[in-house]
Order: structure tokens, then sequence, then C-alpha cells
């Protein structure tokens, strides 16, 4: 979160809690009924904790305020003083989460790897409610009862597409006056982990089982991109996407986001589909390059006759380069011929 806007909540932290009442308790209630059992349930951006006792005995309030959390510290539950962008949750740690109007202080293209954070701290299957405040802009709002603070608004569509590029199956989208409010729930496949400013976005076929369940990507352990990323000089340590982004400046996402034991599974349909959501993340977030790691789903969805290397036309206005398979069953591709690859692909990347 913006410095300023945290500053905001620790000098109005009392003012706030005067003037703003949980009208939403019964969409609290819903998710606490729906959390997994044994596991905490956090508020994320709890304030002064109006809806802790709504979401049951396992709730645990985050919120980046120490003012904030003392107005909500007599409420008896535990509490975590931590910004929403750097949660301190082991992955797996959370049966739930609510988020109202929490995550809309975060800018639009740094809500991704939010979300990342998020979805790696919560179970498979944990349910989440989130809402922010429905238009497309960001910034300052001159009207707001507590200048300096930062907001992030977002169309329902946009904002339903990023929860499912961050790993939620996304059951209900509503609008309901100024507020989109998403109710989705942790699937069991890799959160895109993407940013401003990336020098190559990695784009795979799709996560495999094993590699959802480790939390990144390639993670089969006959699998050699990792190997053929660190030799080609791509990124300096492997198997660590939230270091890749932050670190190497390298993205990482898939052509279609359900996981499967391989890629023969996957249609036509999917990979088109998946196509044009990346298509479209390319557009917004214009990486200096789109590594497509697999000739499969390109040659479904884009171009049938390609052949591996830098592709003729971009992708989403990015250059495009495609790469053969990394899976130990491409017996065809040395490591060698991997990282030269890479090597190859780093050389047509557009400067910043």
């Amino acid at each position: 979160m913006h410095r300023a806007t945290i500053d905001v909540y620790e000098r109005e932290a009392d003012e706030w809690a005067r003037r703003r009442s949980p009208v939403h308790r019964d969409r609290a209630v819903r998710l606490a009924a729906r959390a997994l059992p044994g596991l905490a349930v956090a508020d994320i951006g709890c304030g002064p904790g109006p809806y802790l006792a709504d979401l049951g005995p396992a709730a645990v309030g985050v919120d980046a305020a120490a003012a904030m959390l003392a107005l909500a510290l007599p409420r008896g539950v535990r509490l975590v003083r931590a910004d929403l962008e750097a949660l301190p949750f082991r992955d797996g740690a959370l049966g739930g989460a609510w988020a109202s109007n929490s995550y809309l202080h975060v800018p639009h293209t740094g809500l991704p790897l939010a979300l990342a954070r998020l979805h790696w701290a919560m179970a498979v299957g944990a349910p989440l409610t989130l809402s922010v405040i429905a238009g497309d802009g960001e910034g300052a709002w001159e009207d707001d009862d507590f200048p300096g603070r930062f907001f992030a608004c977002w169309p329902p569509e946009r904002l339903a597409a990023l929860l499912a590029g961050a790993g939620f199956e996304v059951d209900q989208v509503e609008v309901a006056g100024e507020r989109v409010w998403v109710e989705a729930r942790r699937a069991r496949t890799l959160p895109d982990t993407v940013g401003p400013g990336l020098r190559v976005l990695v784009c795979g076929l799709n996560p495999s089982l094993v590699a959802a369940d480790a939390g990144f990507g390639f993670a089969g352990p006959t699998n050699r991109f990792w190997r053929a990323a660190v030799t080609s000089g791509l990124v300096r340590w492997p198997r660590d996407p939230l270091g890749c982004v932050r670190h190497d400046r390298v993205g990482m996402t898939d052509l279609v986001k359900r996981a499967t034991p391989n890629a023969a599974v996957l249609s036509v349909e999917e990979y088109r589909a998946g196509a044009e959501r990346v298509r479209r993340m390319v557009d917004w977030l214009r990486p200096g390059l789109v590594l497509f790691v697999g000739l499969a789903g390109w040659r479904a969805a884009v171009d049938r006759k390609a052949v591996a290397g830098l592709q003729a036309e971009p992708f989403g206005g990015v250059a495009a380069y495609v790469m053969p398979s990394t899976s130990g069953l491409n017996a065809h591709t040395s490591a060698g011929d991997l990282a030269a690859h890479m090597t190859n692909a780093l050389s047509a990347v557009r400067p910043a």
C-alpha cells in the first residue's frame, strides 16, 4: 500500500471508526460459514475490526496501521500488522479471507502480485469475499472525507479476470451500489506473478498438478526449465517466481490456468481462450518480450505452422519468442538447446 494512505489511517483511526459502520455483516457471516475448518480466517485490512466477530473464533485481523489494530485489540482475536502486498502467512495457512474495500488501495499494476501472495497464503478450496469500488481510475480523490488516500477502482469484468489469473475460481460477481463484490475460491493452480516493468513474461502451457501443489511452475523432477533459465541468465535463482518478478523482472503465467496431470488433455478452445487472456495482459503490462514455452499451445491458439524462434508478428504489441517444451518428455531437445533458446530470446528483449 502507499505509505501516505497508511499514514492517513494512522492519524485518523479514531475518527474513521466513528464514521464507519459494519453494514456488510451478512456477507462476512456467509464467508465464515464457507471457510475451511481448522484454519484461520483472515480479515485483510481489518481496520478497527468491526467484522472480526462475524468471521468466527478463527478470525485473524490484518492491517498495516498500528492505530487501527489498537482499536481492534479489545475484540480479543489474533492481530497481525502487515501490508496486504506482503502477507506474512505460510503457504496454505488460511481457510478463508475477507477483504472489504482494502485491495482498492493497491495500484492497478500491483494488484496481480498482491493477489498472488493471497493465493499462496490460502488453502485449496478456501473461500474469498472481496470488494472494491466500481470504476477504472486510480489516484487520490478530491472529495475524499479522509484526504490523502490512494484508490484504484475496477470494472467488474476486469476484476473477475484478474482474480482468475491469480488462481481463484470466481463464483459470483455483483455490483451493489458503488461496490463490486466478488465471491471466489482458491483453486488448485498457479497464480500469475506479473507486474509493471517486466523484461520478459514467461508463458507456459498450463500448470501440472505437481506445479500447482509446489506453488511454482515447471516443478516436475524431470523438467529442465529452471536449469536452462539460470544457465541463460534469464533468472538468477531457480524455483522462486516471487524473486523472479521482483529481482529479475521476469513474470510468469500460463496459457491455460487449469492444472492437469499433463498438457495433452487440453483442448484447442482452452488454448485459444487463454491466448486472448494473455494477450490482454501483455497489452496492459507491456513486457519487453513474451517467451512462450512449448510449441503446442502457440500452434493451437495462434499459428499452427509456427516454428521455434522469434515470431514474425508481435503478440499484444510485444515481441514473441516461442521455444520448445522443457518437459523431460521432450527428448528431441537437449538442455543446452533449451538454454540457447532462452539466450536468443533475451537478445530480442525490447529495451526499457
